[in-house]
């Protein structure tokens, strides 16, 4: 299984109108026109009705991939007699709407700020359902989880240790703990380096988590309830889940001797195709492997298995979302040897989808508004930014009479896209608009320039 190299050659299709399989929404299909339908929409009524760039989600297919995730590592947990928790990444796509969709699938929910936490009590969710993560939460972060009674707290340093003992014992109360270990094991895509010690940010090194844990136990207003790591992102097959699994299950095993030890949380980073060439490892195998190594390092050293835990976020949300723009200009530039690139340039760009231009990430594109037996060309589409790594699809084949006013749709967009848009540029945050049996309506309204200039105090009276 592995993810697309953005070296390899790009293959001609045999029809650049094809919606291609596994990327796109299950509900994504064209009409009898041609155009593109989302969860029974029309593209030509999203448009009318609410403008683009604009994200589109779809409700159906969120609802369930979090139902069909649930499931899986229920299944592969309870062949071995044990229970899961299964979070949602929060920090993927996080509003009101998508807090109850997940909840109502089973889901609990990860959140690692004051603003997601917020936003997951406004929904309405469980605070005991709820996961605290985050490598500097301050002191107000820390007493509101403590007051509305988050269920846990995943510990990050020495210094958040003592901080939320603290908080704890002034509230008269007694709050549960993960610590988070950094195993020495780094996947990103289909790849991992095993490495004695890791630098990064996040999390305690293996040979330091045992002192965090001792000093965890010798407070009483913290109750440690086990280990957690996180070990990358869009990660495809189980290699690196398995051998990450293995070092916490040694660590997991060593600590039992101070007491029981409830959980092991593994975290997330599963992966999801974002282009054809991405073959990203279905659910069901994920649980059932990585379920499956842990029982076997536990069986290896004679010990219970403990109940797990994970934290998907990007495979629950990612291929429902599909972001809307409107071609503005279109142009053809030679690359020599008698080849040449068309250049379609969009109405967003990297404000509202950073992942190109951060991680060099990959993302395919049709045109949504029509389909055409014009002879496919090799297109670029870009943004309006005022920068030249402002790509929102790197390479593509489209139907070479693309024009402007035509609606490019980018599939794939529903994790990490919302997530971190910006304003660059001025450019207002788009809506974020929920399909669902022929309906459409805003869950995220989007920002206007209006917006913008109000917190601008120089501009006040002025618009």
């Amino acid at each position: 299984m592995s993810a697309s190299d953005p070296r390899a050659p790009l293959s001609v299709p045999d029809d650049a109108n094809a919606l291609q399989q596994g990327v796109w929404p299950g509900s994504a299909r064209r009409d009898d026109a041609g155009a593109l339908m989302l969860g029974g929409v029309a593209v030509s009524e999203l448009q009318e009705r609410f403008g683009t760039p604009l994200y589109v989600v779809d409700e159906a297919e969120v609802r369930a991939h979090a139902h069909r995730t649930v499931a899986a590592f229920n299944a592969a947990a309870a062949a071995h007699g044990v229970a899961t928790r299964v979070y949602y990444a929060g920090k993927a796509f996080l509003c009101t709407e998508v807090v109850r969709w997940v909840t109502e699938a089973g889901m609990n929910v990860d959140v690692c700020s004051g603003g997601e936490l917020e936003v997951a009590l406004a929904a309405g969710a469980d605070p005991a359902h709820l996961g605290f993560h985050g490598n500097n939460k301050s002191v107000a972060e820390l007493e509101r989880a403590v007051e509305v009674g988050v269920g846990t707290v995943i510990v990050d340093s020495p210094i958040e240790i003592e901080r939320l003992a603290a908080i704890a014992d002034r509230a008269g109360t007694v709050q549960k703990v993960l610590v988070r270990v950094n195993s020495g094991v780094h996947a990103e895509t289909h790849e991992f380096l095993a490495t004695a010690h890791e630098d990064q940010k996040f999390g305690f090194a293996m040979d330091a988590a045992a002192a965090a844990v001792a000093r965890i136990r010798e407070l009483p207003a913290l109750r440690f309830e086990g280990l957690h790591c996180h070990i990358g992102s869009q990660i495809f097959g189980v290699a690196g889940f398995a051998e990450s699994a293995s070092r916490l299950v040694d660590l997991h095993a060593q600590l039992l001797e101070g007491g029981p030890i409830p959980l092991l949380n593994l975290g997330g980073g599963f992966g999801i195709a974002y282009t054809p060439a991405d073959d990203p490892t279905p659910v069901e195998q994920l649980a059932q492997g990585i379920v499956d190594a842990v029982a076997r390092e536990c069986e290896v050293r004679g010990i219970p298995i403990p109940d797990l835990a994970f934290e998907p976020g990007r495979i629950i949300v990612g291929q429902a979302g599909v972001t809307l723009y409107e071609a503005g200009t279109v142009k053809t530039v030679a690359l020599g040897e008698g080849r040449e690139r068309v250049y379609v340039s969009v109405d967003g760009g990297m404000s509202d989808n950073a992942r190109p231009a951060l991680y060099g990430a990959d993302f395919c594109a049709r045109i949504a508004s029509r389909v055409s037996d014009a002879e496919p060309a090799l297109v670029r589409v870009v943004g309006k930014h005022c920068e030249s790594g402002d790509i929102v699809v790197d390479r593509e084949y489209l139907p070479g009479d693309i024009a402007p006013g035509d609606v490019v749709a980018v599939p794939a967009t529903g994790a990490y896209c919302f997530s971190l848009a910006s304003t660059y540029n001025y450019l207002p945050r788009p809506a974020v608009v929920a399909v669902r049996d022929g309906a459409a309506r805003v869950i995220v309204r989007g920002q206007t320039i209006a917006d913008l200039l109000s917190a601008d105090v120089g501009a006040e009276g002025k618009a």
